[in-house]
């Protein structure tokens, strides 16, 4: 099995086994609120999104309030389609459709939407140089003046959050073997080579140091199941408040074309 195949089949599986759940991208609710909340401050009425790897459509959806013209999303991951269009069959959701498609080669004209985002999309690539693929296309299908949102997980934060960890004896976290972190200064220089006016968004500095570190030293995470430690739900709230220090491996590059 190639890696392609291993990482499709991962998702795939996550589908079947999660439905509509929003545990079939992750468990952690609380970062997926942080990405929603995020992406929407870039919402305008009656904008043409483009949500590229949408997974089960579940966080597309709740974009749905900010009143967009109408929200596309696509996933290579058959499984996570049939799931989408369940979703929106069975609520009767309007103005949002989902499609199976490749980030690598997106199957819209140029300038085809107002905003194009990419969620935690572009680290199921295996490699950098498909990596800048991915986000070639989506400027490519992004209108001018439009904006995309590459909303993303960094290696460096995950070296910092390691380096304190290691301080108090924590075990490093580390990568899922399907996932290959963005490189911070990789993107930032690609960026600049290409003169793209962007920036960097750090929504989830203070959750990762909660829920990543202090967690461990205040409670027992075996008593927990999953993300359910009540820490976690603490340092949201403190999150949507407050960040910055560049301990959230989630962050999101905000590029203004």
């Amino acid at each position: 099995m190639n890696g392609k195949d291993f990482i499709k089949e991962t998702w795939d599986n996550q589908a079947v086994v999660y439905n509509t759940s929003h545990w079939a991208s992750w468990g952690d609710k609380y970062v997926i609120e942080l990405e929603i909340e995020n992406i929407s401050n870039y919402i305008k009425e009656g904008a043409d999104i483009l949500d590229v790897g949408c997974a089960n459509g579940y966080s597309s959806c709740m974009q749905l309030n900010k009143k967009p013209n109408s929200i596309i999303g696509v996933d290579f991951s058959e499984k996570m389609i049939e799931f989408a269009q369940l979703k929106i069959k069975e609520e009767k959701i309007n103005n949002i459709s989902f499609q199976v498609g490749d980030i690598r080669q997106l199957q819209f004209e140029d300038q085809t939407f107002d905003l194009t985002y990419t969620t935690r999309v572009l680290i199921n690539l295996p490699n950098w140089e498909e990596q800048k693929q991915g986000i070639n296309e989506c400027l490519r299908v992004t209108k001018s003046n439009g904006i995309v949102i590459l909303s993303e997980a960094f290696w460096e934060p995950l070296i910092l959050l390691n380096s304190i960890r290691t301080i108090k004896q924590l075990p490093p976290l580390v990568e899922h073997d399907f996932n290959r972190y963005l490189k911070k200064q990789k993107l930032t220089d690609f960026l600049n080579q290409l003169q793209a006016k962007y920036e960097i968004i750090d929504f989830s500095s203070i959750y990762y140091l909660g829920s990543r570190f202090l967690r461990e030293l205040v409670t027992n995470i075996e008593d927990y199941e999953g993300y359910s430690n009540p820490i976690n739900e603490i340092f949201y709230n403190i999150e949507k408040q407050f960040s910055g220090g560049d301990f959230g491996i989630q962050q999101a590059y905000v590029i203004y074309k």
